[in-house]
């Protein structure tokens, strides 16, 4: 029997799912839903499909609403067994649901819910119907995701004390004087996005009258959760369940006596394909914490970080989309976030109203589409692209640079940047978005689209050169209409990456700019993505890899058991977890942050994803050995769906994959890599 799906709206699965995602903040007591436009899901929706059948067949639909099917002219309800007759037969399924989005499920020999059918919402034309790889089951509900769970225990609890100090935060004190109040605090080994159940000792529920009056403080950091009056999570145990809701944390505090802790940790199982393991302790410990780091921000979708925000955020998101290939390998999860973020058309407002983002992405498309040769994808989403690109043309000035509109959310970085004007940043990524649409249309085979785009990228690079260009600085400044000719290192890495600036001005731009400690440091994870891959990109392993350990070695070296969402090795241990003037306001497991996943795989392993002219995946491997000593490791390429193994040890380098198209380039030589043979070099 074909397998069978659950058949939906394309779409609106990921725009249900991306609904309750962002609606899921919580923090010292209210609830923040998100501050941008919330895209909905059809409620009415009919899917057809016509069979040519050689003899009669029964089929039995299921639907996640109410409705009804049509096979010819016959109409019949749901559950009710079917037989379609012989020859050429139509079928509709018309539902209709309120509170999520319909769904449908076909069983039979013949007819089922297979990839054939097409859904219309009864105004657009129809398309082809959506489905999931986790929607299988006749007894499923589409609306409901179900989590994956794993119970851990505390490592350690222990009595603590806390008081109020001067400045009115709650901390930890050793001699306890008559305000003090004591209480246990319990650890767990690392941070976790968990349910917490909370019992007595002796393993019995806890009494009504005290779960009346018990607080259980969560916290990223000791400090957070020992601090009751700031920190993001505090709970009242259900007095049906003994639990405190899902939230992330590493430390619990209760304060009265010793209790029975247990925390369900909840996720969606995303296998960890790939596997890294070198002569380096400290690049080891960093590729661990950022996998550890990076598997508590991906679900459902990408999100930024596991306990602050828990939204789905543009940036973040590209740069996940980035980082996936070199742990995950999963382009579901790619696509679930894509379509997520881009939302319904017509397009009215700029993704999570942030300008910058709107442009990351159709990079972020492009990226994944590449990576997995997913042309389904890039197909399906073309139409999106160029009404976003048109949504960006309409909001630019009469020299055709992007300007946005008023309100608009102008980001880039945590930054000081000249933002008077066009901000040149943003006309880096608008070019690369031109840019990067002339290959898709390209791919596509809509060779006049590509022609129109490419002429665009060339035009408005052109327009830059002339106008943000500045000869005596040898960078790119961030505006030329405010006359302070101020130059950042994010409007200069943009020029690169965006193909802006020619091989001349490249050199100048590394040497005035990303190699030179007088222009502001990148302090974010966020750009430091991008000042380390143009770094890789231009061959500077060495300056790469002493930045990483660095940067990332520096959050270790504080204790971080994931990776934060902002970091300056200049803040006083005291306000490290300060960000946007709130103590706790900093997310310590942000998903950006795990970007050494991407450059260590990237750079130092040396494999890049690649479409070769036909149009075949493959991959390169051009690995940085004298960074890694001896090394084992592998990646999974070709889309995802083959592997490929380094291993380094005694001077000797073999490598293994079953893929075609790999292609090692070692000692300026490219040696092809051949599948099912192992390659061996003394080196």
């Amino acid at each position: 029997m074909t397998k069978s799906y659950w058949l939906w709206y394309p779409g609106d699965m990921e725009l249900y799912f991306a609904m309750k995602q962002n609606f899921s903040r919580v923090e010292r007591g209210f609830s923040w839903p998100a501050f941008w436009k919330s895209e909905g899901f059809r409620n009415r929706v009919v899917f057809r499909r016509t069979y040519l059948l050689e003899e009669e067949t029964e089929f039995r639909v299921t639907c996640r609403g109410q409705g009804h099917v049509v096979v010819g002219e016959d109409k019949y309800p749901f559950g009710k067994v079917i037989t379609a007759p012989r020859g050429e037969v139509g079928i509709s399924i018309h539902c209709a649901r309120i509170e999520a989005f319909p769904a449908v499920y076909i069983e039979g020999e013949t007819i089922c819910s297979d990839r054939g059918w097409m859904a219309s919402d009864y105004a657009a034309p129809a398309r082809p119907a959506g489905f999931s790889e986790y929607f299988t089951d006749p007894w499923q509900d589409p609306s409901v995701w179900e989590y994956s769970e794993k119970v851990y225990s505390p490592v350690s609890a222990e009595k603590v004390f806390v008081e109020k100090d001067d400045r009115g935060n709650v901390v930890e004190t050793r001699a306890p004087g008559p305000g003090a109040v004591s209480g246990y605090l319990y650890t767990f080994e690392t941070e976790l996005t968990a349910m917490l159940e909370v019992l007595n000792t002796d393993g019995t529920p806890i009494d009504i009258l005290d779960v009346k009056t018990m607080q259980v403080c969560c916290g990223e950091s000791r400090e957070e959760a020992l601090d009751m009056l700031h920190c993001y999570y505090s709970w009242q145990v259900d007095t049906e369940t003994g639990r405190c809701p899902r939230c992330a944390f590493r430390y619990v505090f209760i304060p009265g006596r010793a209790r029975e802790v247990y925390a369900i940790h909840q996720y969606v199982d995303i296998p960890v394909r790939a596997f890294f393991k070198s002569g380096d302790g400290l690049l080891n410990r960093i590729w661990e914490v950022a996998a550890h780091t990076f598997s508590l921000c991906s679900g459902i979708f990408f999100i930024d970080g596991a306990k602050r925000d828990k939204w789905i955020w543009g940036g973040d998101a590209y740069q996940s989309i980035c980082i996936n290939p070199y742990l995950f390998a999963d382009p579901s999860i790619d696509r679930r976030t894509l379509t997520a973020l881009r939302g319904n058309d017509p397009m009215t407002t700029h993704i999570n109203t942030i300008t910058d983002y709107t442009m990351l992405w159709i990079f972020a498309v492009w990226q994944h589409c590449i990576t997995y040769h997913d042309l389904e994808y890039l197909a399906s989403m073309y139409a999106k692209m160029q009404s976003l690109m048109d949504f960006l043309k309409d909001q630019t000035d009469e020299k055709g640079f992007f300007t946005g509109r008023s309100g608009d959310w102008i980001y880039v970085d945590w930054a000081d940047l000249d933002k008077e004007g066009p901000v040149g940043a943003e006309q880096m990524l608008y070019a690369g978005c031109w840019k990067i649409m002339g290959k898709a249309a390209s791919l596509l085979g809509r060779e006049g689209d590509a022609a129109l785009y490419e002429e665009r990228f060339s035009i408005l690079k052109k327009d830059i050169e002339e106008m943000y260009w500045d000869g005596e600085k040898g960078a790119y400044v961030d505006s030329f209409t405010s006359g302070r000719r101020h130059v950042s290192r994010q409007t200069n890495i943009f020029a690169l990456r965006c193909g802006i600036a020619g091989e001349d001005r490249r050199k100048q731009v590394l040497e005035n700019v990303i190699l030179n400690p007088q222009i502001p440091a990148v302090t974010t994870p966020y750009f430091a993505f991008y000042e380390l891959d143009e770094l890789g990109q231009e061959g500077m392993t060495e300056a790469l890899y002493d930045r990483m350990v660095s940067y990332w070695g520096g959050m270790l070296a504080r204790g971080a058991v994931t990776f934060w969402e902002e970091f300056d090795p200049m803040v006083p241990v005291s306000r490290q977890y300060d960000m946007y003037g709130d103590r706790f306001g900093k997310s310590l497991c942000h998903a950006w942050a795990a970007s050494p996943l991407y450059l260590i795989g990237r750079y130092l392993v040396g494999l890049t994803h690649v479409l070769n002219e036909k149009g075949e995946t493959g991959f390169v491997l051009s690995p940085s050995l004298e960074h890694l000593g001896t090394l084992d490791c592998g990646f999974q390429v070709c889309g995802g769906e083959k592997t490929v193994r380094i291993r380094h040890r005694n001077g000797i380098l073999r490598i293994s994959t079953d893929a075609e198209n790999g292609l090692l380039i070692l000692g300026g030589k490219e040696i092809p890599l051949l599948p099912n043979r192992e390659f061996q070099a003394e080196i």
